[in-house]
């Protein structure tokens, strides 16, 4: 037979009372029940741990060398019930974290940070990406939760951290350029730059929502597929595009960001519907009270 935890513990406060009936009194146990105890570990052990005289309770050579063995045994199970507590908690694990090309440049960096700070227990990986393989990610498991624009499809949960402006991004020497606002009809007879409708569909057919609500169809006279090649073709006078304001960080010079009339656009966090993982839930209250209490977008 193999001591157990509670035999352990037992043994151990013998030791460091030296006296049988100071231990049981710090057990909370009879003396009869700690002394049946200690012979019954003494039997498995096929060893004498203790001498007992008229001067009190010592130690034998076999139990010196026993007592710091037990003692490491019963620190390496409380850190275990420990790290068990914390998983339940949701302060230990690990996680992967996916980002919208267009959001790690602002979102990245506070929420790694807020996580580790918080969370210090969390380990966790990240990366970038466009927004089909990152909705596949999250869908299929790769990742464990994703910061994107709401991808618009059944199957996730979404939590809205950040309402932004939509901009229309106008060349530098665009007669608009000047104007604190603008409407979507205004701009019905520009040419126009956005990303492939293979890129995602679903947001296609919000954007052609929008176009169809201003009453035209916009002149597409090129397409790309990142944010950063859009702004560089507006740059160049190729045509104009619509983003979220926060897309100016990535583009400083050759282009203006003028919002338009009531168009916002959120970002969110998105994870699989029906996942409980405690390390999730911590994250997703850190990341959530750290969008309440600061504007995300000015870490861009």
């Amino acid at each position: 037979m193999t001591p157990d935890l509670r035999q352990l513990r037992y043994f151990v406060a013998v030791a460091e009372e030296s006296s049988y009936t100071r231990a049981a009194e710090r057990l909370m146990i009879s003396q009869q029940s700690l002394s049946q105890q200690i012979a019954l570990l003494e039997r498995m052990l096929g060893a004498k741990l203790f001498d007992r005289d008229t001067r009190g309770t010592s130690l034998t050579a076999v139990g010196v060398l026993f007592l710091p063995e037990a003692r490491a045994v019963l620190k390496r199970a409380d850190e275990a019930i420990d790290v068990v507590a914390r998983a339940v908690r949701g302060e230990v694990g690990s996680l992967r974290l996916a980002f919208l090309a267009t959001t790690t440049n602002y979102l990245l960096p506070p929420v790694v940070r807020a996580v580790r700070q918080r969370l210090p227990g969390i380990r966790l990986t990240t990366e970038e990406t466009t927004i089909a393989p990152l909705v596949e990610g999250v869908l299929k498991g790769r990742y464990d939760v994703a910061f994107t624009r709401p991808p618009l499809v059944a199957g996730l949960e979404t939590r809205t951290l950040i309402s932004e402006p939509v901009c229309a991004v106008l060349p530098e020497e665009h007669p608009l350029a000047g104007r604190s606002e603008l409407t979507l009809g205004e701009l019905a007879g520009e040419r126009w730059v956005l990303t492939p409708r293979s890129s995602w569909e679903p947001w296609h057919q919000a954007f052609d929502h929008s176009f169809r609500t201003a009453g035209f169809t916009p002149d597409v006279v090129q397409r790309d597929t990142s944010v950063q090649g859009l702004l560089g073709l507006v740059a160049a006078g190729v045509g104009i595009t619509r983003l979220a304001r926060s897309a100016s960080s990535l583009r400083r010079t050759g282009v203006v960001f003028v919002p338009l009339t009531g168009e916002f656009v959120p970002t969110a966090m998105v994870w699989l519907s029906g996942d409980t993982s405690p390390a999730l839930r911590g994250l997703l209250d850190v990341v959530t009270e750290l969008a309440a209490s600061t504007d995300l977008t000015e870490f861009g």
